[in-house]
């Protein structure tokens, strides 16, 4: 990496992602700024059950950033995040089966869901946190098709059961309105500019 090719803002720092996602990864390193991931198993990610749906993704990402908080250096930068889909004030998280899957996907052809993704930066002396929403048309699809995707992308791993970058948002997604990032699961235009503000 290029010394002159970092954000001066971010010049000397340790950027970390707490993040398992694949799909995270490969979106901040889009940014083409220099990190490392670290991942912590067992992270509490429960909610209140009168928190309000659109404030769900940066409690957890917050609960996250609390877990990596007691070991981090003064020069760290962590970003923790979490997704959820929302259909009817209903949250989609990430099916537990095939069944499970096919029927979400159900739920979602031929109507209108927000993917909604809560970011948290944190340093050991502040934070900042974000959220982003889109909200995303997905056209009628046949069961076969529904079948077709989840056999053959197995699509367990993802909320809403879902990756729009396959498969299923090539022949699905009507159209978009936000990040189409932040339906993968990291809204980086936005990270970026809170980044060098941070």
């Amino acid at each position: 990496m290029v010394e002159h090719s970092i954000p001066t803002a971010l010049r000397g720092r340790n950027i970390i992602l707490g993040s398992q996602s694949p799909r995270r990864r490969e979106l901040l390193g889009g940014l083409n700024i220099p990190f490392t991931v670290k991942i912590i198993d067992g992270i509490d990610e429960s909610f209140p059950a009168t928190l309000p749906i659109e404030e769900i993704p940066m409690h957890i990402a917050s609960q996250k950033a609390s877990a990596y908080l007691p070991g981090m250096n003064e020069n760290d930068i962590l970003i923790t995040a979490d997704t959820i889909v929302e259909i009817d004030n209903t949250l989609l998280g990430k099916p537990v089966n095939r069944d499970d899957a096919i029927s979400m996907l159900h739920l979602l052809a031929g109507r209108t869901h927000r993917v909604i993704t809560g970011v948290c930066i944190t340093a050991t002396y502040k934070a900042a946190k974000f959220s982003s929403i889109s909200s995303v048309d997905i056209a009628a699809l046949s069961h076969s098709e529904i079948e077709y995707y989840v056999d053959t992308f197995e699509p367990y791993d993802k909320a809403g059961a879902y990756g729009i970058q396959e498969w299923f948002g090539y022949v699905g997604v009507e159209r978009i309105s936000g990040s189409f990032y932040n339906v993968m699961g990291l809204p980086v235009q936005r990270l970026y500019r809170e980044l060098i503000r941070f």
